[in-house]
């Protein structure tokens, strides 16, 4: 049996494939089904590190390295030693349900999302009982034989058991640039696996051709594995995150001035330091929005599976916040503006005519070609009319995305040619002569001519159509391989016309962007005569056109002000795309990119988000922060008002976290000055707390106001942190009313006082949310029912509590029933106050 210590896969490259195959347990028709099954226990899954999960019980555990946690649990057992021990398990059951409601509330969220990311998971083809199989890479094993083919990630460190025209980006590994050949040549002297010919490597890409490898290493053991610290650096914080984290310094700067107030007026009218203490923990966790980690995570989770319904899967969740930021929109023109349903309509000649041979050619050049086949070769090869068993191919020079051309070599017993088909300007450039059909000679490619075949081109690019040239030369027949460099003096034989109508739906969608403020820009590599034909077809303005051949002139500052003026970029190479969306960043834009092929990862990285379709090469995929089901852009459109939706929802959270619940807090450092105990018990701080946490779970499955969704949001501290001091002090202009009443009226003495603050601290901190929630007034916009039912149940929870048993052991009393009336009287006002403040504070600093 074989297991993960057998040396099996040391210098495997060196290896001669019988050995190999013997030590892997293996053969070249690949596993069982019950072989593979049990070998996946004993290596694990295809996973490199960084990508394990820890165990339940760990991340439950993790919860409580929280210091504010940590020092409650420390002062609950304080209070076990001094003998207080129903503050110990007072103290002790808050933080187990509080730290319990987050983790379960997380681990279902993080649950649902994953089941999303699984949908859209990078699979991969192996040889399983004698058949090829789809299967997640994560179940790749030792022994396996992988079919491989262009677009596809290499998803182990394996041997290349079969190969044709088989080329490996290795960039990732090895810093080079180009592709290297892969084949099944043996090469013993070879001593380091990343120089080995005969050998793919986990974490590198095809480029183009097919190939059959043996699987030798997955998982830890393979080359990425073991250096994935360095290589798989931690990706830098998006937007949301640094908004995140620069409100919990905001937080926390604010709890610590609190506290250390309150400690040194507790000291300095010598009262217990135990309950001091405590007072001033429960102080902290009373400010601190412990719950922020949870509901920004089931917020995030709840989006992102509303926004499967609508055909977008969200791989990384932060990017959602980043989809609602997002003000440039970058994509290709086809399957998102126009159909993607290409059709040959046109095969002419260079006097443009009709010609069979053209369609004679394109269709050998793709009939033979073993690359990543585009959407133009399927069109060509829909005419099966066209017979391609006369002839043989004896080699290939595949695309790439700087010829932008793809050649083939084919004999058919008396004549040996070379059939190149790509970008008309390149293959014109490339020619020597042209061939019209009938015609036994070629004649010489003049000034004159070219002129002519040029301007049918371009008259064909005004109308839409994608044009391919399409040329071959005849070579003899000791010419054994094809290169670049034969790709030269040329016959020129004439033009494949494609056209791919606008989509019905775009025009809508556009409409619908534009309106919501997220301006699209088209990056394309075809030339800007169709794309702005395309354009005019679904009436948008085009504000100007940049050409490869133009940003190649420009220096990254120049770039960045011309890429702002203009929303086309045309024959643009895929280095260009990538240096247009940095400068679109630099100019301060979040910037969305679509991309599906092996030239958009580097796009997709460097965009704030990166979006792909399902049908899109597994390099793209990969790259991608969401995935969209429909390669639409009405699905994506509904998916960035998802995103400002889903932030609209966190937004109300930290509202509330910065308004009322930090105007009580303040209230109670206020009261520490002149009240002879404690306005509230640690335990009733807590329990308050808890509550009023309680009463919020609802809130990421809140409406959010259209007005809201009509434009990107941002983080914005300055404008938390100005509503956090202009709604704080109304919270507690009210508590210091609501303690003036309960001195004053109710002659209150300790446990009455707290009793009706907690009650009015409880009632105004949970109510608030039904003003805070909304711009507008609360009675236009309406609150989801669940909402509405939590924070009344809570409410009503919290007057009820002082007259159940246990409340006396919370230090409650049961207050007169005028009390009740006094606390709809203070809390209507407190609320009209609020409602007006708050319209004064968007007039004054909301921008928009």
């Amino acid at each position: 049996m074989l297991t993960p210590d057998d040396k099996t896969d040391s210098a495997f490259w060196q290896c001669p494939i019988p050995v190999l195959l013997e030590q892997l347990a293996a053969s070249p028709q690949g596993l069982t089904s019950t072989e593979a099954a049990s070998r996946l226990p004993q290596f694990g899954p295809n996973l490199i590190h960084g990508e394990r999960k820890k165990a339940l019980v760990l991340q439950f555990i993790t919860k409580f390295k929280n210091p504010l946690v940590i020092i409650l649990l420390t002062a609950s057992a304080l209070s076990a030693f001094t003998g207080d021990t129903t503050s110990f398990f007072i103290i002790g059951t808050i933080v187990l349900i509080s730290v319990t409601l987050d983790f379960v509330q997380e681990y279902q969220a993080g649950q649902a999302a994953e089941r999303l990311r699984q949908s859209v998971a990078v699979r991969g083809q192996v040889l399983r009982d004698g058949k090829f199989l789809e299967i997640p890479l994560a179940e790749m094993v030792p022994g396996d034989v992988a079919l491989l083919a262009a677009g596809d990630l290499v998803p182990c460190d394996g041997r290349v058991l079969e190969a044709k025209d088989f080329f490996v980006n290795q960039a990732l590994l090895t810093g080079e640039a180009f592709p290297v050949e892969k084949s099944p040549a043996e090469l013993p002297e070879e001593t380091q696996v990343l120089a080995a010919g005969n050998t793919v490597l986990l974490g590198t890409s095809v480029v183009s051709g097919t190939a059959q490898v043996l699987v030798c290493r997955t998982g830890q053991r393979t080359e990425l594995g073991e250096i994935a610290d360095t290589l798989l650096a931690k990706a830098p914080p998006t937007a949301f995150e640094e908004g995140t984290h620069r409100f919990g310094l905001l937080i926390m700067r604010m709890t610590v001035l609190l506290v250390l107030f309150v400690l040194l007026v507790n000291a300095f009218f010598h009262r217990p330091w135990l309950e001091s203490f405590l007072f001033a923990v429960a102080l902290a966790v009373g400010l601190t929005p412990e719950l922020l980690p949870m509901v920004v995570s089931v917020t995030l989770s709840r989006g992102a599976l509303r926004m499967a319904t609508k055909k977008v899967i969200v791989k990384r969740l932060a990017s959602i916040h980043n989809l609602g930021s997002m003000d440039v929109f970058c994509t290709d023109k086809t399957g998102t503006l126009t159909e993607a349903r290409i059709h040959l309509e046109r095969h002419l000649n260079p006097l443009g005519q009709d010609s069979l041979r053209v369609l004679e050619l394109a269709y050998y050049n793709s009939y033979y070609e073993t690359g990543l086949k585009s959407t133009l070769d399927d069109a060509i090869l829909e005419h099966t009319e066209i017979d391609a068993s006369g002839w043989k191919k004896i080699d290939e020079v595949p695309f790439d995305f700087e010829r932008r051309r793809i050649s083939v070599l084919l004999d058919n017993g008396t004549e040996r040619l070379l059939v190149v088909k790509g970008a008309p300007e390149d293959i014109l450039r490339l020619s020597v002569s042209f061939a019209a059909d009938g015609e036994a000679q070629a004649q010489p490619l003049g000034e004159a001519a070219r002129l002519a075949i040029n301007g049918q081109f371009e008259a064909l690019s005004r109308e839409g159509f994608r044009v391919l040239g399409i040329a071959s030369r005849k070579v003899g027949k000791d010419h054994p391989h094809a290169v670049v460099g034969d790709e030269s003096e040329l016959v020129f034989a004439g033009f494949a016309a494609f056209l791919d109508p606008p989509k019905a739906s775009a025009k809508l969608a556009l409409a619908g962007l534009a309106a919501d403020r997220v301006e699209v820009k088209i990056i394309t590599g075809d030339n800007e005569l169709v794309t702005q034909h395309i354009f005019e077809e679904l009436g948008l303005p085009v504000t100007g056109v940049l050409t490869g051949a133009d940003i190649q002139q420009l220096d990254d500052p120049a770039l960045a002000a011309r890429a702002e003026q203009v929303n086309l970029f045309c024959r643009v190479a895929p280095a260009q795309k990538n240096r247009v969306i940095l400068a679109l960043k630099r100019r301060g834009h979040v910037v969305g990119y679509l991309g599906d092929g092996i030239n958009d990862a580097p796009s997709l990285h460097s965009a704030d988000v990166g979006i792909s379709v399902d049908s899109a090469v597994d390099v793209a995929k990969a790259a991608a922060d969401m995935i969209l089901l429909e390669q639409d852009l009405g699905v994506l459109h509904a998916g960035v008002l998802e995103g400002r939706r889903t932030f609209g929802n966190i937004m109300k959270y930290i509202m509330m976290g910065t308004s009322s619940n930090f105007g009580n807090m303040f209230s109670m450092a206020g009261a520490s000055l002149v009240l002879p105990f404690l306005p509230m018990l640690p335990v009733q701080i807590l329990l308050n707390n808890l509550l009023y946490d309680v009463s919020e779970l609802p809130i990421p499955l809140d409406r959010v106001d259209d007005d809201y969704l009509s434009h990107p949001r941002h983080w914005d501290m300055n404008f938390i942190r100005n509503f956090m001091l202009v709604i704080g002090p109304v919270s507690s202009v009210f508590d210091f009313l609501t303690f003036y009443v309960m001195l004053t009226f109710f002659h209150a003495g300790e446990a009455l006082f707290h009793t009706g603050w907690f009650i009015e601290s409880m009632a105004t901190q949970v109510l608030v949310i039904f003003i805070i929630r909304t711009r507008q007034s609360p009675f236009k916009s309406r609150p989801n029912p669940w909402l509405i039912a939590c924070s009344l149940t809570v409410v009503a929870g919290a007057a009820l509590l002082p007259f159940a048993p246990i409340g006396r052991h919370l230090g409650f009393v049961a207050p007169p029933a005028f009390f009740f009336l006094m606390l709809t009287a203070l809390l209507l006002a407190y609320l009209v106050a609020v409602e007006g403040m708050k319209r004064w504070f968007f007039r004054r600093f909301a921008a928009e």
